[in-house]
């Protein structure tokens, strides 16, 4: 690799910057954005597809960057995922954990009912659409993965040398699209609906979003929220930095021990993605930062600014480079799966919800509801209208159920690939059935016993 190769990379990078600052922009300026809080990554990302050799052809970009963006996602994403055990701190004893069971699984039976019809709407069109061996598991990963997830998918694929990779990866990234702008709106439509009906606990009816959740910045510096704690002082290293180098160097040692494998030729371990063996690390090596008793240098929120910054970045890549004209091959199944899953995940959290949650089940209902059709900060979004000052309890339960769920999502991604790729469609879509009725018999069961009848 020469200079100018490095050159390239970071003139192409920087292009990319561009976009994102330039969605930033746009969405404290254009009031629809703002009202449907549309990500500033997901605006620049268009603009780029819309303006670059993909679409209309006005921007002068190198085919050779395209192929650099399509590959930033699931090279991006390796160290977001290799992240998600960092500084988690679970304790069976705790009874905040204890009632957040019941959430958890609700979460994850929602998130592979997601899968389920994936699945199901492939086996409905496959006679009238060519499609490749994985179309539809794309459900899942673009509501409840996101963006981000996207490029996961790209990761997994490619790694396993499958042509149809960039293909998958366009169409998670528009099934992604689809589930935050649709989640939102519906999650807005369904907060106005409880707030008349009585079923929120604090909110009597929706009053004014914060200008500053719309434009996406707070000017006043006194209201501007902390990144984290400084776990490190910079006379030695700075704080964020030592937390990208346990992430970078779990991921180095991951590479290391999938290239062991490889050339020991061990059967089934040679074919398990890269991420799946940051996570088993990361769980080792922060095991053992525990043990140490030296957790107190890591903090959750600065580890989530290190995985945000490089989803931001991965975002803008995948759909700036997102091969339209394959995937709008696809777009009659894109669309009735995309509508369906609105319609299944809206059903079964408003059902097991109210059901199984004793008080505050639509706050709770809600936040997993942005958490299932978008990320995180979109359930976030969504409580916070319904408890403007964070009040209930809501927040600390949801982000602990959130976790879970990622845990579990994560470690069932491999197991979906395998059963595709060997199994194919039809033994995918039992699997997914199964772990569908397993996390729901357990709601139903811990719910029992740890919430009570309902």
């Amino acid at each position: 690799m020469t200079g100018k190769v490095l050159a390239d990379m970071l003139y192409a990078l920087g292009v990319l910057s561009m976009f994102l600052l330039l969605g930033v922009y746009i969405r404290a300026k254009v009031p629809l954005f703002q009202k449907t809080f549309i990500p500033a990554s997901v605006i620049g990302g268009f603009i780029l597809l819309i303006l670059g050799p993909i679409g209309l052809g006005w921007l002068p970009i190198p085919k050779e960057w395209l192929k650099l963006y399509a590959l930033i996602p699931g090279i991006l994403i390796v160290p977001v995922v290799a992240s998600v055990p960092l500084g988690l701190k679970l304790n069976a004893q705790d009874k905040t954990l204890r009632g957040v069971i019941p959430l958890f699984c609700i979460g994850t039976a929602v998130a592979m009912a997601q899968f389920a019809l994936g699945f199901g709407t492939h086996i409905a069109f496959k006679d009238s659409f060519d499609f490749y061996p994985t179309f539809g598991w794309e459900l899942g990963l673009g509501y409840v993965g996101g963006h981000g997830t996207a490029g996961l998918l790209g990761n997994m694929l490619q790694g396993m040398n499958l042509g149809f990779w960039e293909t998958a990866q366009g169409v998670a990234v528009t099934t992604a699209t689809f589930g935050l702008v649709g989640g939102i709106i519906i999650g807005m439509i369904l907060i106005n609906i409880a707030a008349r009906k009585g079923f929120t606990e604090t909110l009597q009816k929706p009053g004014d979003i914060p200008h500053s959740f719309k434009v996406g910045y707070e000017k006043d510096i006194t209201k501007q929220p902390s990144m984290g704690r400084e776990t490190t002082l910079s006379s030695s290293i700075d704080a964020y930095a030592f937390h990208v180098a346990i992430i970078m160097a779990v991921c180095a040692m991951a590479y290391a021990a999938l290239g062991a494998v490889k050339g020991a030729n061990i059967p089934v371990l040679k074919d398990i993605s890269i991420w799946a063996y940051c996570i088993v690390i990361m769980f080792i090596v922060w095991w053992g930062i525990c043990k140490l008793k030296i957790d107190y240098l890591v903090d959750g929120k600065v580890k989530s600014k290190v995985s945000g910054s490089l989803t931001e970045f991965a975002v803008v890549a995948a759909i700036g480079s997102m091969p339209v004209h394959a995937v709008m091959t696809y777009i009659v199944p894109i669309l009735v799966m995309c509508v369906l899953g609105y319609i299944l995940t809206m059903g079964m959290l408003w059902v097991l919800c109210k059901k199984l949650l004793r008080s505050y089940w639509f706050e709770q209902m809600i936040s997993v509801f942005g958490m299932s059709t978008g990320v995180f900060l979109t359930g976030v979004l969504l409580l916070r209208i319904c408890d403007p000052d964070f009040e209930s309890p809501v927040l600390a339960n949801y982000s602990l159920a959130y976790t879970l769920c990622s845990v579990t999502y994560f470690a069932l991604l491999a197991l979906f690939l395998t059963t595709l790729l060997e199994g194919g469609i039809v033994s995918a879509f039992y699997l997914a059935i199964g772990t569908t009725v397993v996390p729901l018999i357990a709601a139903f069961v811990t719910s029992r016993l740890f919430v009570g009848k309902a």
